[in-house]
């Protein structure tokens, strides 16, 4: 009996050391998608221990009609695949404000949002790092800006890890 208790133990600290991997301290890149118009987004990674990291994305838009930025957090977990491949999971939030001008008609506004964020990435063995996520935003007093309130986005980012 005490060797299946002590094989049982030795089992759950392997799955755990398994998955137990180093997140870097530092990313900082690009991040393209789709994201409501806003298209690229300048984001970084700030790694808080070895399965947890803060993104912060920040995405702005400037066109004909259109001038938005809006500033997104998210706090993610990490779970090593295998050979430089990870998996995440998050969810955070954010504000965002955007004017729309066209032929004397303007109107402005601010919008606050709650996001979840899901993804894969590898890291390179120079500090480099490409990702693919999906990070699904739900709007709130948005109204005037998206009529659903709810924002898919799927992005895929490169960023430089120290």
């Amino acid at each position: 009996m005490k060797k299946i208790i002590l094989s049982a133990f030795m089992l759950i600290g392997l799955a755990f050391s398994a998955q137990a991997q180093d997140i870097s301290k530092n990313a900082l890149g690009l991040r393209l998608g789709d994201n409501d118009g806003f298209g690229g987004e300048i984001s970084y990674q700030r790694g808080l221990s070895k399965n947890n990291r803060l993104e912060l994305d920040l995405g702005w838009r400037n066109s004909q009609n259109v001038d938005a930025f809006k500033l997104v957090g998210l706090y993610q977990w990490v779970w090593n695949i295998d050979g430089g491949f990870n998996w995440y999971a998050g969810v955070g939030g954010g504000i965002g404000s955007w004017n729309y001008k066209d032929n004397g008609f303007d109107e402005n506004g601010t919008i606050l949002l709650a996001a979840g964020d899901i993804g894969i990435e590898y890291n390179f063995d120079i500090p480099l790092q490409l990702s693919l996520d999906f990070r699904p935003e739900i709007y709130f007093n948005s109204d005037d800006y998206r009529e659903d309130s709810f924002g898919p986005d799927i992005a895929l980012s490169i960023r430089y890890r120290w």
